[in-house]
């Protein structure tokens, strides 16, 4: 899928499925330009997310770890909470709002509505507090509409993901077969 991706305009992003030194590296060394590793609720969490992502020693590499992109998701209340301190760690790039995850660890439910004022509060404050420190921010939303929207305000708007692009367009090109 990095291949792939690769050979198009699109820089290729991979969630590690956590912080996993073994993955990170696996995801790097395939060519990807960066990697995303959900569920960081402290600094020492998002400062292993770094130590992991760098190529060693970091000297020799330094133009190759200039261009890699090292994401973290926030997603918990505790992710939220720590958020100063999170924000502050040198070479996360990006702070990204998994909102399902976000609302379910929030409100006990998922997906939010985006009317929640507890779910808006904690979104508000991770992109004003990583904003303040000089991180991007990003999001997950369902769709174009909802981009338009979220592109007024954050850095990174993702309105799918592989799995879903893969099953629209499948889906798409069955239906196109049989008719």
């Amino acid at each position: 899928m990095v291949v792939a991706v690769s050979g198009s305009d699109v820089s290729p992003i991979v969630r590690i499925p956590g912080n996993s030194g073994t993955l990170i590296k696996r995801a790097l060394d395939t060519g990807a330009h960066g990697i995303v590793v959900p569920s960081i609720n402290t600094a020492s969490e998002a400062r292993s997310v770094v130590r992991l992502a760098k190529f060693p020693p970091l000297e020799y590499v330094a133009r190759a770890n200039g261009t890699l992109i090292t994401m973290i998701q926030v997603e918990t209340k505790a992710g939220v909470e720590y958020v100063d301190e999170i924000s502050q760690v040198e070479g996360v790039d990006l702070l990204f709002i998994g909102p399902n995850d976000l609302s379910l660890d929030i409100l006990g439910y998922t997906p939010a509505k985006f009317t929640e004022t507890a779910f808006l509060e904690a979104i508000d404050k991770v992109v004003e507090t990583a904003h303040k420190h000089g991180k991007k921010v990003g999001i997950l939303v369902v769709d174009g509409e909802a981009a338009k929207k979220a592109k007024e305000r954050f850095d990174m708007v993702l309105v799918s993901n592989d799995v879903r692009s893969l099953q629209a367009w499948y889906g798409n090109e069955l239906e196109i077969a049989r008719s």
